[in-house]
């Protein structure tokens, strides 16, 4: 997915959606530009269209798919029983690229992706190479034996000593696995979008 100069698009959105804008420093950048008045004038009233649109934006944006992508699990989220907000939600959180970026295997979002889809993730036993896969309750996902002493993973044991693993995935420092031990979930304080107005927007 192709999406051009983030810090310019973290700025038009107004959430930090990339890993590179969750940093400390673009936070000070930022503060910095805002005492400076850049950008400063009267801004335009968005319209209910504008405002839907903007938080599509960071949704797809937070997790890195395609609009078309996106679209494809709004549509399986509504056509489900249950609150189309929940099953959105976990239908994003329970990619396997998002699983290997919540469970420390992975630095960023990209990382993820490019992890998967080099076949070092495997799903149950078994490689898995497409970052959209849907993992299920019970599903065990680890690092493929051959992928472990690749530097890519140098230094994942540091890594794994200081990553806050979400309550819905298990990790086995050990054996470098993890467990999904229960529907994959976000609380609207973590994300970055609001889920009802994305839904509302998908239901003009």
């Amino acid at each position: 997915m192709i999406i051009g100069p983030k810090y310019k698009i973290a700025r038009r959105l107004g959430v930090p959606v990339f890993e590179k804008t969750q940093t400390q420093k673009y936070a000070i950048r930022q503060g910095q530009r805002a005492e400076r008045g850049a950008g400063k004038g009267r801004p335009k009233a968005k319209s209910d269209y504008g405002l839907g649109m903007l938080e599509k934006q960071k949704a797809r944006y937070s997790y890195g798919i395609t609009a078309k992508q996106f679209a494809n699990y709004v549509k399986k989220a509504t056509e489900k029983k249950g609150s189309s907000a929940e099953i959105l939600v976990c239908l994003l959180e329970s990619r396997l690229d998002n699983v290997a970026l919540r469970s420390g295997f992975a630095p960023t979002r990209q990382a993820a992706r490019q992890m998967t889809s080099h076949g070092h993730l495997t799903v149950n036993g078994t490689i898995v190479t497409i970052p959209s896969y849907q993992v299920k309750v019970g599903d065990v996902i680890g690092i493929r034996a051959g992928s472990k002493g690749k530097p890519l993973f140098a230094s994942l044991d540091e890594k794994l000593k200081t990553v806050k693993v979400p309550s819905w995935l298990k990790l086995d420092y050990d054996k470098k696995e993890v467990t999904v031990q229960g529907l994959p979930q976000a609380p609207q304080s973590e994300l970055l979008f609001n889920v009802g107005a994305v839904l509302e927007f998908f239901s003009r």
